[in-house]
């Protein structure tokens, strides 16, 4: 597949190109700086901001599908607003490219602990990870009212961590997923195997979708 990926250098960004080229796809790697990215078969590096609809529009014309991995950096004062105006920017120029197919990295914290509770609301949310937190659950807002396009919205479990590819998770729908009386966890190596296996084989259109070991 040609499979256009925003946010290329990031932790998740990362690990999704490589499990990508791994998998023989052809990558455009939108970031803000291309010369972070090694020079290999099959990946196109180029600089992009999100934030300009009418180029990005134009960059993610032809390809099969658009990951992305936008995070607008965790160190960010205005992470939540940034976050929300540049899942907006890519809802629109990947409608506007023509592409029908937009998968979606967010966060665990709009994820379900009870009925109508999502643990961004629990009392033990951490404070530092909250605007970031926010930012993603409105950006999954913005694609639940979304009819034009095939989305997917992939949330990871509680704990995303460095670690090995094993290829073996469970995945979940709405619902936070425990082991035990604990948060899961999940290696980011196999948050990509999960995102590009809905790539490659949709199973959750118009759905948001979460793993853990």
């Amino acid at each position: 597949m040609k499979i256009a990926l925003i946010g290329a250098t990031g932790y998740v960004g990362a690990a999704l190109l490589e499990e990508a080229l791994n998998r023989g796809h052809q990558v455009t790697a939108l970031v803000r700086q291309p010369h972070k990215l090694p020079s290999l078969p099959n990946l196109s590096a180029q600089q992009a901001d999100v934030h300009d609809v009418a180029r990005l529009t134009e960059q993610l014309r032809g390809h099969d599908a658009v990951i992305s991995a936008f995070n607008p950096g965790w160190g960010n004062p205005d992470i939540r607003e940034q976050f929300i105006a540049g899942s907006q920017a890519i809802i629109a120029a990947t409608k506007a490219s023509g592409v029908r197919r937009l998968l979606v990295v967010g966060g665990a914290g709009s994820l379900y602990v009870a009925p109508g509770l999502q643990l961004i609301d629990t009392e033990g949310f951490p404070a530092e990870y909250k605007e970031g937190a926010e930012g993603a659950r409105q950006a999954l807002n913005l694609l639940r009212s979304e009819h034009d396009l095939d989305w997917s919205f992939l949330s990871p479990a509680a704990l995303l961590e460095p670690g090995p590819r094993t290829g073996i998770f469970r995945l979940g729908g709405e619902q936070l997923l425990m082991d035990g009386e604990n948060p899961g966890r999940i290696s980011v190596a196999d948050l990509a195997v999960a995102l590009l296996d809905e790539t490659e084989r949709p199973q959750h259109i118009r759905q948001r979708f979460t793993l853990a070991y």
